[in-house]
């Protein structure tokens, strides 16, 4: 890889990452929604620096959350003990991730899980449940649409020429 497209890479990445950042507080703002972090952690895990197989892994990871997020829920519904739950669903999601062949994702779905499982102290469970849930599939989306803009064919041909002017001198 040429230093050329280690920059290009690295600046595309970091562009895609700062818009995921925008777009969740924008949408927070508009939409009058406080509890971003788990939004944007899902956000940032759906993200990837690579552009050959962006949106393969963004789907991956999207499936991944999806099986992690729902061992997470299901096992809550079972019973409200976090200790014995969260291990439980954690090799829950390492098993079906490994069966539905999305070990590359694997962390990320076990991010989702625990983010599901979490809740602070007095706040009721099944409410903070729903609302993980509903958070960890919205970044999901929004990472998905991120990875698609950033990676079709006219951002890369506007790449492109806005990196060939910079090595001209700005021309």
């Amino acid at each position: 890889m040429t230093k050329r497209e280690r920059l290009t890479r690295i600046l595309i990445y970091a562009a895609k990452c700062v818009t995921g950042v925008l777009i969740v507080l924008l949408l927070s703002w508009l939409l009058d929604y406080q509890d971003v972090i788990w939004v944007l952690i899902s956000v940032m895990l759906v993200l990837s620096p690579d552009g050959s197989d962006a949106m393969t892994l963004a789907v991956t990871r999207i499936k991944a959350n999806i099986v992690g997020a729902s061992s997470g829920f299901l096992l809550l519904l079972i019973h409200p003990n976090l200790m014995l739950m969260m291990s439980i669903a954690v090799t829950v999601t390492v098993v079906l991730c490994n069966v539905l062949n999305f070990e590359a994702a694997t962390r990320t779905a076990l991010a989702a899980t625990i983010i599901v499982m979490t809740h602070e102290a007095g706040q009721h469970l099944w409410d903070t449940a729903i609302s993980r849930v509903l958070s960890v599939f919205s970044g999901c989306v929004l990472g998905l649409l991120i990875t698609f803009i950033f990676h079709n064919k006219y951002t890369k041909q506007t790449t492109e020429l806005i990196l060939s002017r910079t090595d001209r001198g700005g021309e």
